[in-house]
């Protein structure tokens, strides 16, 4: 009954919960890669893994605010650790 009730109130919820994941995701990444860490690296964590699909992970790569995190020798390297998980090629 509770998901019900939910649902009364924000009949369209559903649409908005992959974003507000990656948004959340987008945030870890871009703050353990100051922390240090190569991007892949913080790719392969269970945090992310858990919540992103590799194609979720790749959209990942798109937003501007990560583009703008990290260097461009980090985020190829992670595009191409996805597109090697995933069965893709870079």
């Amino acid at each position: 009954m509770p998901r019900l009730r939910a649902f009364l109130r924000n009949p369209f919820s559903f649409l908005f919960a992959g974003t507000a994941r990656e948004e959340r995701v987008a945030e870890y990444l871009i703050r353990e890669h100051r922390r240090g860490r190569r991007l892949d690296d913080v790719l392969k964590d269970h945090y992310v893994q858990n919540r992103l699909s590799p194609a979720q992970q790749a959209r990942l790569l798109e937003r501007q605010d990560v583009i703008d995190a990290v260097s461009t020798d980090d985020l190829e390297a992670a595009r191409r650790s996805i597109a090697s998980v995933s069965g893709e090629t870079a």
